[in-house]
């Protein structure tokens, strides 16, 4: 079961606070946005096919894509959480295991030691899944050709 956080941090940039609404991992990580984005999507780059079932298909798609960044962060070792239901609550959930090392906020914390640690934690847990997975489904359609 995923956890949640309330805690507060004084991190604001552009006006933005890092808990509020539109903050980090805030509305852009909810799964509404996501459901949002893969229309927007589908509408802007296949609109011949946004009324058909392939249209429909690119939709799922596209905000399974979307939201698999907020499921990735939630598995994050910090943070405040991710606001998966937002807007209707406010509450930022975490899940039980959070295996990935989270990344450091801003370009000249990342070219870092930390941020050499992040990119091999983000190998480990992203990267070799991801390419066992795609390697997977390239042998599965390569056997039934």
């Amino acid at each position: 079961m995923f956890y949640y956080s309330r805690c507060r941090c004084g991190f604001i940039k552009l006006g933005i606070a890092y808990e509020d609404f539109w903050g980090h991992r805030g509305f852009t990580h909810s799964l509404l946005f996501a459901l949002l984005f893969g229309i927007l999507v589908t509408l802007l780059f296949y609109r011949k096919q946004f009324f058909s079932k392939s249209g429909m298909a690119l939709i799922f798609f596209f905000t399974i894509c979307t939201a698999s960044h907020s499921l990735l962060d939630a598995t994050t070792s910090g943070g405040l959480g991710v606001a998966f239901l937002s807007p209707w609550a406010t509450t930022k959930y975490f899940s039980p295991w959070r295996p990935i090392q989270v990344s450091p906020i801003g370009a000249e914390n990342f070219f870092s030691e930390w941020g050499m640690r992040i990119i091999k934690s983000e190998a480990i847990w992203i990267g070799i899944p991801g390419l066992v997975y795609m390697t997977v489904i390239w042998l599965i359609k390569k056997v039934q050709r």
